[in-house]
Formats: structure tokens, C-alpha cells, sequence
């Protein structure tokens, strides 16, 4: 007997309810987060030769890839992955989005489907190549009994399998029926890095171009569908702040908008296009409640930050966790110099070229998602959340996305949790759009945080730190995690815990404190390192003038007591210096380096700085990587390129001001990005490795501003303590 509808939804809830609380840390027996979040996902027949690859009947493959593709490129290198196995013509290579389903789509270093971390590349080269060369041994199986020889001689190029002795071959094409009734292996043999013919080439290069230059790649903004409704909100001028009441009629006047209701966020105004939508929210009054909100400016934080880092004793509202203790010994160390650092660095916003924006059908029979979400399981759940359905019943369509640099992916799924309250609202399936201006996106939120640290380094009698104090005061990133750690929140000090510097000192006492305030903050490109790069590398560098040693030459005898730790970045070190050459700026320029190690990959830097009206000039960066095994030479050096310009930008001209808890910047006139005319001329040099490989999008963006603030020590005399450094 069917169960009443209203019988079904309770059960449905109840359901979600237990898939929530898994993902939350529950326990339920033999289920993890992806089998939950999968809940209700629609069987799929994945074909022959399984969920990540397809091969069409002329032979053409195509690569179903479980991660977005968001500018950086990515996508290329993981078809290029199976293709390597596979042997396939790399001209006749396809790749398309996945649909979301974390049971067979995870990220393997997340255990739910979502791109982030620098990782899409490293956490599938396994699971790739496996799947590549299970699909390879099924032709080789077929041709083997086409043309009845022994699979031992056969050899597979450019998607055609051939016997020398014979002379004979049969192609893709001709051998799929055949192919596509063997049986995968579950154990295929994986080629050796000497074997790679497309692997590490210049080859691999991006097969979206043409698309993204003529117009063509879909992206979020481009979607229109029949009877589409388009949805702006009115959100609150201050964090934490609520709508008390508002005053519709002048608003529901404008030609086109059809509806104004509040949500959860705000009050949304629901139009027929985007323009009526945005005149519509112009005309819209509403009175905020600013009892909850932040009331704050961020001077008085960070004077509060300043305050409780340099405090001998407990502060109101913190608590010191350690994330490194040495003390020395009881006994008096011998003085030595003392070197004392204070850094102070901004809010930051994203500012990816195309502003957040979702599209979301709910109601007659229908869950779905378009969008380009950098993680679509947990825009699943909070969409089942808010429906009441099963987290893998929500349809989700990956689009491509203009940028993100960490903003497309919360535990909230903010701006796709209010399109799915007001698609909810509107019912019936029918589809409706909502988009951010860019004044909505550098206002929202989820900010890289506001982060002062404090440091204390005495040097022994040969110039070497010997007793290293500090201390980092920010915000929690992963406040609100499904999975909440219990302890330390490892992002705030990445880069600083564990670094070769800290691993030479022989005593070092690491400290992090997190103040909790209601301004969203989240992962910004290279995270933690934004700021603990600056603070390593940049004290590195007053250490060394302390001590009357070359940068350079201080950083080698500090990785040389490090020992194994610091073995990649000194050879980063080493091919940056000769390739710059070190010592050797050009002409009317002073040189500054940094390295430092994220994501598994280790990125040196030298940059030739000048000062220009006072202000620093970036001419040539000399950048030395190793990611492990480079898949795509070209694409490393444009995230290398990209990430630099990021992290220039960012030094020089970065910063989110809040005054009375309400953001300052709103636009591109107030919040900087770098022009064409002040990119540098970056180089980049790969460091040959046989190891894995490991991240690349991120690993760019941290080193370009202590390198930058390091020539600008030598050049001056003095320090950097705060970013950005232009102001106005």
C-alpha cells in the first residue's frame, strides 16, 4: 500500500534528518558522508567502462570529470590522466562535467564531491589512471581476439591497437563491441613515468578555450529557460543584522516584478528579468534590526587582535590553543639578539569575475540545481534541508564558473540556500535565477579573515633562531563544519606549524587564538598561507639582517638543520636563485625572495622590486616549483602566472574596511585589482620530480608578497608590518 503523501514527507524528513547528523559526526553503522548525501540519487548505468569515461561509436573519448572547472584549468590534466593510460588520440579527447553524486563522483581527500584545496588533480591521479588502463587492457582483450594473437604483442597508440609482426590494427571505433563485453580488470598495470608520451608534454593543454573565446561555454549567468523568473535580495547594510519590517508598494510599481517576500536573508524581489528585479530592489524600504549586528570597524578588532596577542595574561573572550610547544630549558638561555615582528592583514574579499548567481526549479516533481558549484554535495544537503527531501535526489547541473578562489563553496551554501527559499516559495518547478550584482558579492561576506600575529625570535651566537614565540590571533574558517574538529582550527596556522623555520629552532612556543564574531569569513586562495607566508618569510628575511646573512645563503643553512623536512624547498631555492640569478636584479631594481611550501607543493620566489612615486613597482618573478610529476607544464606555469598576479594584487591593494560593521568597499573603485600594465613578467621553472603530483592553483598565490616586502627591507631598511601596502 503507497503511503500518504504527507506520510512520505515525514519519512523523507525524518531520513534527511539522519543523513544531516551523519554528516554532523553521528554515528550510523556502515554508512560514511558520501553514501548519505547519495541518498536518493537516481540509479545510473555507468556502461562498460565505468563513470569516467565514455567512448562514442566513431572512438572519440570522453573524460566525465567530478571536478569544476572555474578558470583553472584543470580539466585538461585530468583527461589527460586517462588518456595517458588509455593511449587515446589526445585530438579525440572530450570532457564533460559530472553529474553530482558523491558516491561515485568524491573528491578522494574529501569523502564528499567538491574541487578545492588545490587537490582535483592530486586526489584523482590514482583513480584516473586506473580507470584509463582498466579501459586500455579491455581493448587489448578485444583485439587479441579480433585478430587472434596473443595480447603480450599487441601495443596501443593514438586510440588503435596494432601487432608489428602482422602489420594488422583495428581502432577504437572498430573494436568497442568487443571492448565494451570484457570485463574490467580491477588490478590494471599502470604505466612508469618513462613510459608518459602525453603526460608532462606540452600537449596537455586546455580544451575550453575555444568555447570560453567565442562565447559559447555555458556558464550560470547565460541560462535562460521558459517562464524563468529572476530574484535579487535586499540584504542587510551590517553583519548579523535582520530585516524588522518593510514597505513593498513602490517596489511591486516597477514594470516586471511580480513578487517581494522576505527569506531567511533578506527580502527578495522577484521579477522578469534582471533589470526589473534590480529597479525593483531600488525602490524596495526596509527597516533592519541592528540589535545582533556587528558594531564594530575594523581598526577597533584589529587594536583588539594587537591587544590580546601582545597580552602576558588570559584576554577577555579567547582562549590560547598551541600548535607547537618546545620550551627551553629551566635554566637561563644565553642572551642573544631579539627580533620582534607584529603583521597585521585585512579582510579580503574573492572578487571572481562573475559575481555569485544560481538557478533552482522546485516543486512539480522536480529538485534541481544549475549551477557552478565547487561543491555539490553540500549544496545538496542544505537545498534537502530546506525542501525536505533526500540529499541525492537534488538534481545539480554543473556549469562552468567565472572564478571563485574558494567563494563558491560554504557550509551554508549561502547565495544557492536563498535561490532554493525563493524557488520554494514560488513552486511548481518553475525556474528562477538569482543574481548578485558585484556589490552584493564584495559586501556578503566570507571574507579570508582579519589576522594579526605577534613574533618573538632570539638568535643564538651564530645569528641562528634559537627560542621562536608566536603568536596568531584571526577568525575560525571552519566554525559551522558539518565535521567540526573539536580542536584547533589547523587552516589559521598552516604554513607557520610545521614549517623547515620552526622545525631548525630548537625551542619555539606557537600559539593561535580565535575570536568569534559574526563577520562570515571562509578559505581564500592559499587559505592560512595568505598570511603565515608573509609572517615566516618576511621575519626569515629580518633574521638574516640581523644577523648580517644573505637571505639566500640564511634560508640554505636554516634547511640544512631543518635536514629532510626542507629538502624541496631548498632545491626551489636553488633553481630560483640561478635562474634569476640571485645578486643580479636589473637594472634600477632590488631583489627579494621567499619560499614556502602549500599543498603539498613547495613554490620559491625572486622578484625584482623598484619604488615608483613610492610606491613598489614588480618587474620580472623568477618562480621555482615542485608540484611532484608535472602533467601540464603550461598549465602549472599560468596558475604559477595567475596565482602571482592574485597575490600581487592583494599586497599592494587588498583590503575590506568595515566601519560600523557595514563593508566600505562595494566595487572595483574601491577594492583593487591589478591592471594589465603592473602584472609582472613571470617566469616559472619546475623542479623534475617522480613523486605524485600534488596542488597547483593555490600554491602561486602566497610567496609574491613577502618576496615583494623582502626587497623592499633591503631596499629601505624598514620592515613591512601590515598589508596592503598602497593605501587610497
Amino acid at each position: 500500500m503507497n503511503a500518504p503523501a504527507k506520510d512520505l514527507q515525514a519519512t523523507r524528513r525524518s531520513l534527511l534528518i539522519g543523513a544531516t547528523l551523519t554528516a554532523t559526526g553521528a554515528l550510523l553503522v556502515g554508512c560514511g558522508p558520501a553514501d548519505v548525501l547519495a541518498l536518493g540519487a537516481p540509479k545510473a548505468d555507468w556502461g562498460a567502462f565505468g563513470p569516467f569515461i565514455r567512448i562514442d561509436p566513431d572512438g572519440s573519448v570522453t573524460v566525465v570529470n567530478k571536478h569544476i572547472e572555474f578558470g583553472q584549468g584543470s580539466h585538461a590534466g585530468l583527461a589527460a590522466m586517462v588518456a595517458e593510460e588509455l593511449d587515446a588520440d589526445w585530438d579525440k579527447v572530450k570532457i564533460v562535467q559530472a553529474p553530482a553524486n558523491a558516491k561515485v563522483f568524491a573528491n578522494l581527500m574529501m569523502g564528499v564531491q567538491g574541487t578545492g584545496g588545490s587537490s582535483a588533480i592530486s586526489s584523482s591521479w590514482a583513480q584516473l589512471r586506473k580507470a584509463g588502463a582498466a579501459a586500455r587492457a579491455m581493448f587489448v582483450t578485444a583485439a587479441s581476439a579480433k585478430l587472434g594473437v596473443p595480447p603480450a604483442q599487441l601495443a596501443v597508440k593514438d586510440g588503435v591497437v596494432s601487432h608489428a609482426a602482422s602489420g594488422r590494427s583495428a581502432t577504437f571505433a572498430e573494436l568497442l563491441p568487443l571492448a565494451a563485453k570484457v570485463a574490467p580488470p580491477q588490478a590494471p598495470s599502470l604505466k612508469p613515468a618513462k613510459d608518459f608520451t602525453l603526460i608532462g608534454t606540452d600537449r596537455v593543454r586546455r580544451k575550453d578555450s575555444v568555447a570560453k573565446s567565442t562565447g559559447t561555454a555555458r556558464f550560470t549567468q547565460d541560462v535562460h529557460l521558459p517562464n524563468m523568473l529572476t530574484a535579487m535580495v535586499a540584504h542587510p547594510p551590517a553583519f548579523g543584522a535582520k530585516a524588522k519590517s518593510f514597505d513593498a508598494a513602490a517596489a511591486r510599481q516597477v514594470a516586471g516584478v511580480e513578487d517581494v517576500f522576505e527569506i531567511p536573508t533578506g527580502v527578495a524581489v522577484l521579477a522578469k528579468n534582471t533589470w526589473a528585479a534590480k529597479k525593483g530592489r531600488e525602490a524596495l524600504k526596509v527597516q533592519w534590526d541592528h540589535g545582533a549586528a556587528v558594531s564594530h570597524g575594523s581598526d577597533t578588532l584589529m587594536e583588539r587582535y594587537r591587544q590580546a596577542a601582545a597580552s602576558p595574561f588570559d584576554f577577555p573572550g579567547i582562549k590560547w590553543q598551541s600548535f607547537v610547544d618546545r620550551p627551553p630549558p629551566e635554566q637561563q638561555l644565553p642572551p642573544g639578539p631579539i627580533v620582534e615582528a607584529t603583521y597585521d592583514f585585512p579582510f579580503l574579499a574573492h572578487a571572481p569575475m562573475e559575481p555569485m548567481n544560481c538557478v533552482a526549479e522546485i516543486g512539480g516533481g522536480k529538485i534541481k540545481l544549475t549551477v557552478g558549484s565547487q561543491a555539490p554535495s553540500i549544496d545538496q544537503l542544505n537545498t534537502a534541508l530546506i525542501v525536505g527531501c533526500l540529499p541525492g535526489s537534488v538534481e545539480v547541473e554543473q556549469l562552468y564558473a567565472g572564478g571563485s578562489f574558494g567563494r563558491r563553496t560554504n557550509f551554508q551554501s549561502d547565495y544557492v540556500a536563498e535561490c532554493v527559499h525563493i524557488a520554494k516559495r514560488v513552486g511548481g518547478g518553475r525556474p528562477v535565477k538569482l543574481v548578485w550584482t558585484r556589490e552584493d558579492d564584495m559586501t556578503g561576506g566570507y571574507y579570508r579573515p582579519l589576522t594579526h600575529h605577534n613574533v618573538r625570535v632570539e638568535l643564538d651566537k651564530d645569528g641562528a633562531p634559537h627560542w621562536w614565540k608566536h603568536r596568531v590571533v584571526t577568525q575560525s574558517i571552519m566554525k559551522g563544519s558539518p565535521v567540526p574538529s573539536g580542536g584547533l582550527d589547523k587552516s589559521s596556522v598552516e604554513g607557520t606549524e610545521g614549517s623547515p623555520y620552526l622545525i631548525a629552532t630548537p625551542y619555539v612556543a606557537g600559539e593561535a587564538a580565535l575570536f568569534d564574531l559574526a563577520v562570515p569569513v571562509l578559505w581564500w586562495r592559499s587559505v592560512g598561507a595568505t598570511h603565515n607566508a608573509f609572517v615566516m618569510e618576511h621575519t626569515v628575511d629580518q633574521l638574516a639582517r640581523k644577523a648580517g646573512r644573505d637571505p639566500v645563503e640564511y634560508r640554505r643553512a636554516l634547511y640544512a638543520k631543518a635536514g629532510t623536512a626542507a629538502e624541496r624547498h631548498l632545491a626551489c631555492l636553488n633553481l630560483a636563485a640561478e635562474k634569476a640569478p640571485w645578486g643580479k636584479p636589473a637594472e634600477g631594481y632590488t631583489q627579494g625572495v621567499a619560499v614556502h611550501e602549500s599543498f603539498g607543493s613547495v613554490v620559491a620566489q625572486i622578484a625584482d622590486v623598484k619604488l615608483e612615486d613610492g610606491k613598489p613597482r614588480v618587474g620580472r618573478v623568477v618562480t621555482a616549483v615542485d608540484c611532484g610529476i608535472a602533467i601540464s607544464p603550461d598549465q602549472i606555469a599560468a596558475q604559477m602566472e595567475g596565482g602571482t598576479c592574485l597575490g600581487l594584487a592583494a599586497a599592494l591593494y587588498g583590503a575590506i574596511d568595515l566601519k560600523d560593521g557595514a563593508p566600505q568597499q562595494s566595487n572595483f573603485d574601491g577594492y583593487r585589482v591589478l591592471r594589465m600594465n603592473e602584472a609582472p613578467q613571470v617566469e616559472t621553472y619546475i623542479v623534475p620530480s617522480d613523486r605524485p603530483p600534488s596542488g597547483v592553483g593555490e600554491p602561486g598565490t602566497p610567496v609574491i608578497a613577502p618576496a615583494v616586502a623582502n626587497a623592499l627591507l633591503a631596499l629601505t631598511g624598514k620592515p613591512t608590518t601590515a598589508l596592503p601596502l598602497v593605501r587610497g
